[in-house]
């Protein structure tokens, strides 16, 4: 006679048991203190912290998260958040949520089968990164991996009109200094020629820089290869602009004419350069250039990247600002933005019981994940590293 830990009962067939209900989850997040060069952004602004805690939530916080922000301690625990001095306690919690992806020994001081919600930035990312996740089991989704019901990335699109718009405020700037800058006041005043500016590319930061610069009078001219994107462009500003696909002759032309460039154009790995040194050299004397795509290489054969503390460089008599992060200089609104996106997100994970059964119900979030207790499930970062990846579907249903 075989053994067996089961009853006569128990080895008969069983109907089958089905969820009737979801569980709602309390959630434990603990936001510390961004360490990385330049980031002053913060995930949860005291009025999410409030929402969250109110829905019976708890948040610990690091003293000073808020600061480069603009948000003190106090804003936050009257918000009723919990705030502490022990950054290992912060990273004890079991959902960490930061802007900038967390370092190696961050990690080592998070509990094993942690939920981390952040940023990866794939192109700054290392090998050992993904290693150090998938020892402490953790489950990582990623903000710009997030889709919306209408397929589009919110925190990406988000932060490239914030990227748009900031790069023309930048160069109005860039174009009164006192070493090489023009003296032009960007606009369009009465009997004075106006503004010209060029912008490579027609994706969301392209379209926010156009509108920003039409807005201040400017004359634009938009380049990019997709026809259908021009076209996009072009029913977004209500108004008909300079639209060309990239012609050397023509983009020379205008880079020629131009007092301000914008790059911001992506690729599959990195930006295509589109203006090559030579063009730069035929630019005029005082011209400026952003290049918004910097963080993935730049537009500009001339471009190399600078900081928030030293932003700008001259070559061939043209101003160079290459900062790739230009959200953080707005750090409130960029923490308001991201605060925006993050937190119906968590709030709708705890409703749906955790990120368990909310990857289930949300397959915008499910897009998100990464890591999937210490197993990777993204398929282009498993190309990226060469590592071994599986999909989240074949897990997750």
């Amino acid at each position: 006679m075989s053994f067996t830990p089961f009853t006569r009962q128990q080895l008969l067939p069983q109907e089958e048991m089905l969820e009737v209900a979801k569980q709602r989850g309390e959630l434990f997040i603990g936001l510390p203190k961004e360490t990385s060069y330049q980031e002053r952004r913060i995930c949860l602004t005291p009025d999410a912290v409030a929402s969250l805690v109110a829905h019976g939530h708890r948040v610990l916080m690091e003293n000073g998260a808020g600061l480069t922000a603009s948000y003190t301690d106090k804003e936050y625990s009257d918000a009723g958040a919990e705030i502490t001095y022990d950054t290992k306690k912060v990273f004890g919690c079991p959902v960490i949520l930061k802007v900038e992806p967390p370092t190696v020994s961050e990690i080592e001081m998070m509990n094993p089968e942690t939920l981390l919600i952040s940023a990866i930035q794939l192109k700054t990312q290392r090998k050992e990164y993904f290693e150090a996740l998938q020892g402490k089991k953790i489950t990582a989704l990623a903000f710009e991996f997030i889709k919306d019901s209408d397929g589009s990335y919110p925190a990406v699109k988000s932060l490239s009109e914030i990227a748009g718009t900031a790069s023309i405020l930048i160069a109005s700037e860039l174009m009164i200094s006192q070493k090489l800058g023009k003296g032009l006041l960007f606009g369009n005043i009465m009997g004075v020629p106006p503004t010209e500016v060029v912008i490579i590319g027609a994706g969301t930061a392209a379209e926010f820089a156009a509108k920003t610069a039409i807005g201040l009078g400017a004359s634009v001219k938009v380049f990019d290869n997709s026809i259908n994107k021009l076209r996009r462009l072009q029913n977004s500003l209500n108004q008909r602009i300079f639209t060309s696909t990239i012609q050397e002759k023509a983009i020379l032309k205008a880079l020629m004419r131009c007092d301000v460039a914008i790059g911001a154009m992506r690729g599959k790995d990195r930006s295509p350069v589109i203006v090559t040194e030579t063009m730069v050299e035929r630019m005029k004397r005082g011209a400026v250039i952003i290049d918004i795509s910097i963080d993935t290489g730049g537009c500009f054969e001339t471009s190399e990247v600078t900081t928030h503390e030293k932003p700008t460089f001259v070559k061939h008599n043209v101003t160079h600002y290459c900062v790739p992060n230009i959200p953080s200089r707005y750090s409130k609104t960029a923490s308001l933005s991201i605060s925006n996106i993050i937190s119906p997100f968590l709030l709708q994970m705890a409703e749906d019981g955790g990120i368990e059964s909310s990857i289930r119900c949300n397959a915008g979030l499910k897009h998100g994940i990464y890591f999937y207790h210490g197993r990777l499930t993204n398929s282009s970062i498993a190309e990226w590293f060469s590592l071994n990846y599986t999909d989240i579907n074949l897990i997750v249903f």
